[in-house]
């Protein structure tokens, strides 16, 4: 699901496409906006592989979202997130006869952070979509913008190596995975609201092996832990009347994942949609009923002014489930150009283990 709050149109974005718009006042406000001259998400749409690891230029917005759990020889725990977004900055017949090899309707935008107990870093990088700049390529596939980028040596994403580096922080890693990937929703048709109105392709790979290096404030650590890849495109995620979301990605044990996101509602604050599926390494799933779980906030943290929810309850008395979440810094937010909460996050109970937590629209 993730990220979907990445397409608003912040004053620097619409500063690179020429445009003069404030930024809006909530999530909904610009994902909720419908255009019907963009490509539209049904469910009679078939994923397909390697194609659909491309860029979509005819939908709206995507983006390719990795994170991943890292620990270094020490044991200490480090979290790491990897995110390029495309948004298309006009309808594909708009542009066709003014396209040529600097002129691009397409503007990408990539996220990258690390998260200690003790620190969180973020950076952020932008570009129109040109080949020397940034963008996709399928043979092999690679995503990029400048020097941050994933390579891999197929067309497939895997086996791949993942660069970025900033001033603070900086990482260089190989990813591997041999399993199966999770078309999310209905074969990859994911619907993001109670009445269905509202829908994103997306697939994942919550079973990613990552090893390499992570460099902080002058520091490398040699690191191995697990990763996660979310695939998402659509033309409009959500409605005008959603605020933002609460997603989170488990790791019940080696074998066993969990993805669960909750869309809430602008005027109550409260959840007006949410989903929840468990992920086996050998590629079939459970989902789970809205009403079989429960997941409430237990504790916030004011960060620069806002109130995150950084530890949580979850119960899922059907699969004898019932955790609670809190997060490893719980001043994790994301000083970026938009601007929200994203980290790793530990969880004890019926289960124990690691994964990620991200926050929109507080």
């Amino acid at each position: 699901m993730n990220k979907l709050f990445a397409l608003l149109l912040t004053s620097s974005f619409m500063h690179l496409v020429g445009c003069d718009q404030t930024t809006p006042q909530s999530m909904g406000t610009v994902l909720g906006e419908s255009d019907t001259q963009y490509s539209q998400v049904k469910p009679s749409t078939q994923i397909s592989f390697p194609e659909d690891h491309q860029a979509h230029n005819q939908y709206r917005h995507e983006w390719w979202y990795l994170t991943a759990n890292l620990t270094d020889k020490n044991g200490k725990d480090i979290g790491m997130q990897w995110t390029q977004f495309r948004f298309a900055v006009a309808p594909p017949k708009d542009g066709t006869k003014k396209s040529n090899a600097w002129r691009s309707q397409q503007v990408y935008m990539a996220h990258s952070a690390v998260t200690t107990a003790q620190v969180h870093y973020a950076d952020e990088k932008w570009s129109r979509g040109q080949k020397q700049l940034a963008g996709v390529e399928s043979e092999p596939f690679r995503v990029f913008l400048d020097d941050w980028q994933w390579r891999s040596s197929s067309t497939d994403m895997f086996p791949a190596t993942l660069e970025a580096s900033s001033d603070q922080f900086g990482y260089q890693l190989v990813l591997t995975s041999d399993a199966p990937y999770q078309k999310q929703g209905n074969q990859g048709y994911s619907e993001k609201s109670a009445d269905g109105s509202v829908a994103s392709h997306y697939y994942s790979q919550p079973f990613i092996s990552v090893e390499g290096t992570v460099t902080i404030d002058g520091v490398t650590h040699q690191v191995t832990g697990d990763g996660w890849i979310d695939r998402e495109w659509s033309s409009q995620f959500l409605l005008d009347s959603q605020q933002g979301w609460d997603w989170f990605a488990l790791r019940l044990d080696e074998d066993t994942t969990m993805v669960l996101f909750q869309l809430r509602d602008s005027k109550s604050g409260k959840a007006s949609y949410n989903h929840a599926r468990i992920m086996y390494r050998d590629g079939h799933h459970l989902d789970i009923e809205p009403n079989e779980m429960a997941l409430e906030p237990i504790k916030n943290t004011n960060v620069e002014g806002r109130s995150y929810p950084t530890e949580w309850r979850l119960a899922i008395p059907s699969q004898e489930l019932q955790i609670e979440l809190s997060a490893i810094n719980s001043k994790a937010k994301m000083p970026l150009n938009v601007a929200y909460w994203e980290g790793p996050v530990l969880f004890k109970g019926t289960h124990s283990g690691k994964g990620y937590m991200e926050l929109t629209g507080y």
